[in-house]
């Protein structure tokens, strides 16, 4: 067996490995982060920022799910933030063209089931078009998703002149407004989706699939497996997700617009390789997302509360993303060379104990 064909047949070790690692890593970096800022500012703690942080990580949250999917593929989607705030337009004029917010509660409730599956159906529609650019004109998944981001984006620009528009019904705004059970419910939201995502990537075929494609493409049609069909339902997912962020967003804002969320598609690719996500493709799991999403949520309150500026924040974020990359890499090599010098070490033991047999004899 070559040294080649023997790393192959040991990636799956390695990658489970280091994943099972890197997640209790990040675990334990998540309660030392909550536990630095407890002591530093007794507020950190208290149930208003709690709840606040929970408001606020829903949105990055669910942009980084869809980084991770795509990721997943070896592929990533560079429009998330334009899909998410077409599809919150698309909602946003169907609620001012119906008069929902003026309408009586019951009218405004259906109304907003009505507009909601309008942004959704937006977000699956500019998901799949990433997916059909990429399959079928066979463009790279990062250049496909910048020109579809540009276009989204210019699309939104164009039809509402740059202005916000508002005019939603009190039934659209309690999805970024509200508690359930004391939780916020844009985070119920979150791990709703987060919790079906995890769902499909461990027990469908869907998710085994995404793994296959991503770990290697080659490899995956070969044994069968229909890549293009693939990477057209995860773009398309990544599409559906992406309008559900867009939708908390204008939920949370009492409007939608075309500029929210600017900053987002750089943080969210942060989370997604910090929760363990291979950008190579592959390897990731989404509960290592949510728990990054929540650690980076809680280090952007800490430095709100101790006065520290958005730039420092910045400069953290660059700092954890090539650390997280070095430290993978380094892990990864080191694990690696473990598992290829076993036969060396087996192979000695064995010589050691046929000479001892031999010897007796």
């Amino acid at each position: 067996m070559t040294t080649t064909t023997l790393a192959q047949a040991n990636a799956r070790p390695v990658r489970r490995r280091f994943g099972d690692r890197g997640l209790i890593g990040l675990i334990a970096f998540a309660v030392a982060v909550a536990l630095l800022f407890s002591m530093l500012t007794p507020r950190f703690a208290g149930i208003v920022n709690v709840q606040s942080m929970a408001f606020q990580v829903a949105e990055i949250g669910l942009f980084s799910l869809v980084i991770a999917i795509s990721m997943y593929t070896a592929g990533i989607d560079l429009s998330i933030v334009s899909v998410g705030n077409l599809s919150a337009l698309v909602t946003a004029q169907l609620f001012v063209a119906t008069g929902a917010a003026n309408a009586d509660a019951a009218s405004a409730a259906g109304l907003t089931v009505v507009c909601a599956a309008a942004g959704l159906l937006t977000g699956a529609v500019c998901g799949a078009i990433n997916g059909l650019i990429i399959t079928k004109l066979r463009v790279s998944p990062i250049l496909a998703t910048l020109g579809t981001m540009t276009l989204f984006n210019g699309l939104a620009v164009g039809w509402t002149s740059g202005e916000s528009v508002y005019g939603m019904p009190a039934s659209f705004l309690a999805l970024g407004t509200q508690y359930l059970l004391g939780i916020p419910l844009p985070f119920v939201v979150f791990v709703v989706v987060a919790v079906v995502i995890a769902v499909v990537m461990a027990l469908r075929p869907l998710g085994f699939r995404i793994y296959v494609l991503g770990s290697n493409a080659e490899a995956a049609r070969f044994a069968g497996v229909p890549t293009d069909r693939v990477l057209l339902a995860t773009y398309t997912l990544c599409g559906v997700i992406s309008a559900i962020a867009g939708l908390v967003i204008a939920a949370r804002s009492a409007s939608a617009s075309p500029d929210y969320g600017s900053s987002y598609l750089l943080l969210a690719i942060v989370i997604a390789v910090l929760g363990g996500t291979n950008p190579n493709g592959g390897h990731g799991t989404i509960v290592g997302v949510v728990v990054a999403a929540i650690t980076l949520q809680m280090v952007s309150s800490g430095f709100n509360l101790l006065g520290l500026s958005q730039f420092t924040y910045q400069i953290v974020q660059g700092v954890i993303l090539i650390a997280v990359m070095g430290l993978g890499f380094f892990l990864r090599g080191w694990d690696l060379r473990r598992l290829l010098d076993r036969p060396r070490r087996a192979s000695a033991q064995s010589s050691t104990t046929s000479q001892k047999e031999t010897t007796h004899g």
